[in-house]
């Protein structure tokens, strides 16, 4: 199995040749195919805490990371117009105040309200407020959560040079056919157009919606779940920087769908998703060209898609990674994610001869697992709202759900509960913000709450209050720290159109 065959780059081709190559370097022949001729869809202009884990692993400084791909930081997301036109909450990549061993934080708040403390539940996360703020530091025992906003053609570049100068081949062609064992299904060789044989032991298919192995070749199924998720289409534009870069990406929900706009040191990124059932292209391109600030940079570029999952991301000796696994709409900011999760699972998995028939079925299990729980948090914020005001939102609120997230839902409803599964991404606090600001409010709340006096609840809540408050105060902002730690050499550069989600 030390022939390794990655079809595809972009990002997920180039982060799964850097990590293969940084990590396995002379123990593995490592090469990547790819053709200029064919576009990328940039997955992941905005991103999520794990990916410093990743760039840790590949020993990236991350000052060089940012600068290379002109970064933001990010602190987390503010939804607009999702449980109600006009209303907004914010997702923080943070915690809320202080959570004891038997009962989150969210417990010791709900009893303050019943005392007579009414200050918002955002006031207690000081990532939340550094975002609303404008302010950015790195904190000591790293105490400010945050990811990062970054132009995802940038960074497969930044990883392509990082892998080639640890040893992988890249090939330039476009595949023409894939050639198969007959006898057992494998691939043996991609076959370019000219002719050219590339062959291989392991197969990873990073070749985008197109599928070009794990589909197309190996015909391994899709479960399609746009009847949880039902928006199918995006139109993504960029735009030149006319305000200072605020460290969070906008989610703006509109009658068929919602728009994002991602700052980052040299520009912005656009970009509207909706449902074509109930809004068409041409109206969704009118009204995101509409809303956009600055100068545009680029030629929209529309994308369609169906949201669900391969029914196989392993099968044989081929591995899907990227959007060729599946898609899940870029609401929490998971497509990167998704590819890293995969990337370092196969890493972890890697055979060293024959491939084991239980770790493809490992693989798939907690590949699905992972694809079933971001699911079930994208579900949420189309399901609990308050809105009516349109057929597409009108759907969602009468749409059934999967009993995983119903059972998240109305356990939080009813005692304030959130509990997290095995590995799964998003911690409590996170469905908590999500919960409470989509509208749900707990019924009821943990006991442990009630031990403290009035005092000792006024002590404590003020105390963490006044805290997140004072260091807030004491932080720089934004641009003025990015500017001292990473600025980008070129700020506003024109850039090739893209797709970008």
């Amino acid at each position: 199995m030390r022939r390794i065959v990655i079809a595809g780059g972009g990002t997920a081709g180039w982060m799964a040749a850097s990590a293969l190559a940084r990590t396995l370097g002379p123990a593995i022949d490592l090469t990547l195919v790819e053709s200029e001729q064919i576009g990328t869809v940039g997955v992941g202009e905005s991103t999520i805490p794990p990916l410093q884990n990743f760039n840790r692993i590949l020993r990236i400084p991350e000052a060089d990371f940012m600068r290379a791909t002109s970064a933001t930081f990010k602190l987390g997301i503010e939804f607009e117009n999702w449980k109600e036109d006009g209303h907004s909450y914010f997702h923080s990549f943070g915690t809320t105040g202080r959570d004891h061993w038997s009962a989150g934080f969210q417990h010791f708040w709900l009893h303050g309200l019943t005392n007579g403390h009414d200050a918002p539940y955002d006031d207690y996360c000081l990532e939340l407020l550094a975002a609303h703020a404008g302010r950015f530091a790195h904190l000591p025992n790293n105490r400010m959560n945050y990811a990062y906003q970054l132009d995802a053609t940038r960074y497969a570049a930044f990883l392509r040079q990082l892998a080639e100068e640890d040893g992988c081949r890249r090939v330039e062609g476009k595949i023409a056919s894939v050639e198969l064992v007959g006898e057992t299904g494998d691939i043996s060789a991609l076959v370019l157009e000219g002719g050219r044989r590339v062959e291989g032991d392991l197969f990873l298919d990073c070749t985008g919606f197109r599928a070009l192995l794990i589909e197309q070749a190996m015909h391994v199924g899709f479960d399609d779940w746009t009847h949880w998720l039902p928006c199918d289409s995006a139109i993504a534009v960029q735009t030149a920087s006319v305000r200072s870069p605020v460290p969070f990406t906008r989610a703006i929900a509109h009658d068929s769908g919602w728009q994002w706009r991602i700052p980052l040191q040299h520009r912005q990124g656009n970009g509207i998703v909706y449902c074509s059932r109930y809004l068409e292209h041409e109206v969704a391109l009118d009204r995101l060209l509409s809303t956009v600030e600055g100068k545009q940079l680029s030629e929209p570029n529309r994308l369609r898609f169906t949201t669900g999952a391969r029914r196989k991301q392993w099968h044989r000796n081929c591995i899907a990674v990227g959007l060729s696994g599946g898609f899940l709409e870029p609401l929490e900011s998971t497509s990167i994610h998704l590819i890293q999760r995969a990337i370092l699972r196969i890493i972890r998995m890697l055979p060293l001869s024959g491939i084991s028939q239980r770790d493809i079925a490992e693989f798939n299990d907690q590949h699905l697992a992972d694809l079933e729980q971001i699911r079930d948090f994208l579900i949420l914020h189309y399901k609990a709202t308050d809105r009516r005001d349109s057929p597409f939102w009108r759907q969602c609120a009468s749409m059934e759900i999967p009993e995983s997230l119903a059972q998240k839902m109305e356990l939080f409803r009813e005692t304030g509960r959130v509990f997290r599964r095995n590995e799964e991404l998003f911690a409590e606090n996170s469905w908590v913000q999500v919960m409470m600001g989509q509208g749900i409010t707990p019924h009821s709340y943990h006991p442990v709450a009630t031990k403290l006096t009035a005092e000792e609840l006024k002590t404590l809540l003020d105390g963490l209050r006044d805290n997140v408050r004072k260091t807030v105060e004491q932080l720089p902002p934004h641009e003025g720290f990015i500017a001292q730690y990473c600025a980008a050499a070129e700020k506003s550069p024109v850039q090739p159109a893209a797709t970008v989600i």
